[in-house]
């Protein structure tokens, strides 16, 4: 596909083709699946090697090429063809369970789609791509060696306090020069999406983005419950460990370069040496759960589909990227040496199960989930491979430290996203803000959710721009809430698994095979936990999750 002619006869196809009959509807849906396949794939790899590789031109003018050329001239044609899908009186005759799933979701898109918003559309993801690379750009010296902010980060968790206040200072200065340009962008990027919610008839860019992102089991109404329950129960026990954590650290008062410090005063936890440790060890823990999940990852190594360490010009962040034509999913990081990585991988070696257990099923939109599945997948196989993390720690008390650290860092997770996803509710419906005024709200949003003991004198600008590092705000727009309603799940299928490790891992497994051919709810109910989240379900995953906390508080490793 190297220009929008080498694809243009087959939707023409598509559109022209008569349909007479079921049989012939079933065969026309899987044409296109097949056509979309393709493109998916190949537009995959553009992005791939893009962010793999920011600063060469010519990838970047590939990538570029399809996002300018190609795709706007194919969202016509995917509106035609969901029109000819729906206005089919032979869709009735669709026994398969998950087309009930495709044919609610086609009827959205058909109700949402507006051609004024595709050149929009290219508009934000030029931007996106613009932010993306004025973070890929960012790095500082530290003892003559230039890092990347992922690379600095680990040293924020140094034993030396002053070794953790002087990178922090350099990468708050460093991350201070782009922010006049970071603020403008994103007010760019806000008037484009207003006018894209105006465009197809919304208020504003919150409740378009809600209906877009096909939220269809729960309302706006209730992420702000999520919120609330957020705030009464996790914010509070973040507080109580960091305030145990500067006790332990012997501090007078917590500064935000000691919040990530180990409380014991150690040196950071290191469980690999290099990316090969990393895959090689990642493998062998997801082997000991189950023989097969082993075997996809091991898949993924020998064609070369991990690209995981971090280097200057790397856009940030990590994904899994499902590949549905060859059936193969590629992972992409930014690993620097840190436990945080161990479970990074942890993560998208999750996503990456999903995908493989999905590739049987027949349409590529029965494979792909809504994010408060798909970030179940991932998040649940931190929680269910914590079991088996001696592999990376053969000292017990290193494993009981990095369980603790995983236990406390989903404590810190959740008033995060509630942070995040409440800044940009607020954003979206004042459309006409200032950046002052965006500023200001960001800092009272902080405030309301994170630890009040931490001391920001001095630091005032880098917690009123700490939202720049957050690349789903820039990039994709209220995806987010997404990870915290996940998490909660996650919780509940570890807490299913600790009771009967061999029925808890079926049943999970069970829930991702079903692709999206269910509604949320149901794929919840699969895996054996709730799609809930209000105060009385979120105070009992609280409570079970101080109980773990508290016997690895005693030394008692978590083993499955």
């Amino acid at each position: 596909m190297k220009t929008w002619e080498d694809v243009k006869p087959y939707y023409e196809d598509l559109t022209a083709r008569p349909i007479n009959s079921v049989t012939e509807l079933e065969k026309w849906i899987l044409d296109r699946n097949e056509l979309e396949n393709y493109i998916a794939e190949n537009v995959a790899w553009r992005y791939i090697n893009y962010s793999r590789n920011t600063e060469d031109g010519d990838i970047r003018a590939r990538h570029l090429f399809y996002i300018n050329q190609i795709k706007p001239k194919i969202s016509p044609y995917a509106n035609l063809l969901d029109k000819k899908l729906i206005d089919c009186p032979y869709n009735e005759g669709l026994k398969d369970e998950g087309y009930k799933i495709y044919l609610r979701t086609t009827r959205n898109e058909i109700e949402l789609y507006r051609e004024e918003n595709i050149q929009l559309t290219v508009q934000c993801e030029e931007k996106a791509q613009e932010y993306a690379e004025i973070q890929a750009a960012m790095t500082i010296e530290y003892n003559g060696k230039e890092l990347t902010m992922q690379q600095a980060a680990k040293y924020l968790k140094n034993s030396d306090r002053n070794v953790r206040k002087e990178v922090y200072d350099k990468v708050i200065e460093r991350r201070s020069r782009d922010s006049q340009k970071l603020d403008e962008l994103f007010s760019e990027l806000v008037k484009l999406r207003h006018q894209m919610a105006l465009n197809a008839g919304f208020d504003n860019f919150r409740d378009y983005k809600f209906k877009l992102l096909g939220r269809f089991d729960y309302t706006v109404e209730e992420v702000y419950h999520f919120h609330e329950s957020v705030k009464k129960e996790f914010a509070p026990l973040a507080e109580f460990i960091l305030e145990r954590k500067r006790k332990k650290l012997g501090l007078d008062v917590v500064r935000p370069y000691d919040t990530d410090a180990d409380p014991a005063g150690e040196e950071p936890l290191k469980p690999y040496e290099d990316s090969e440790e990393l895959i090689n060890k990642g493998i062998a823990i997801f082997g000991k759960l189950n023989k097969s999940l082993g075997q996809y990852l091991s898949i993924m190594r020998d064609k070369g589909y991990l690209d995981l360490d971090s280097r200057k010009g790397k856009a940030p962040g990590g994904y899994n990227y499902p590949l549905d034509e060859i059936g193969i999913p590629f992972i992409f990081m930014n690993a620097s040496g840190k436990f945080r990585d161990m479970v990074t991988m942890m993560h998208e070696g999750g996503h990456a199960i999903h995908s493989f257990l999905a590739r049987g099923l027949p349409l590529s939109v029965f494979k792909h989930t809504p994010s408060e599945v798909s970030e179940l997948a991932s998040m649940s196989m931190e929680l269910l491979s914590m079991g088996k993390w001696e592999i990376f720690f053969d000292n017990p008390k290193d494993l009981v430290r990095a369980q603790r650290e995983q236990l406390e860092s989903i404590v810190d997770s959740l008033p995060w996203v509630a942070t995040v996803d409440k800044f940009q509710n607020w954003i979206y419906t004042h459309p006409e803000h200032t950046i002052q005024e965006r500023r200001d709200e960001w800092v009272k949003i902080f405030k309301e959710f994170q630890p009040k003991i931490v001391d920001w004198t001095g630091y005032e600008n880098a917690m009123a721009s700490g939202w720049h590092k957050q690349l789903h705000i820039f990039e994709v727009p209220f995806y987010y809430i997404e990870y915290g309603i996940a998490q909660l799940g996650a919780l509940a299928v570890w807490k299913n698994y600790k009771k009967d490790p061999e029925k808890g891992l079926e049943m999970y497994l069970n829930a991702l095979r079903l692709g999206y051919t269910r509604s949320v709810p149901e794929i919840y109910k699969e895996a054996g936990i709730s799609f809930d989240f209000s105060l009385p379900y979120v105070s009992e995953i609280t409570r079970f999750l101080k109980h773990e906390l508290e016997l690895l508080e005693k030394n008692v490793p978590e083993m499955a």
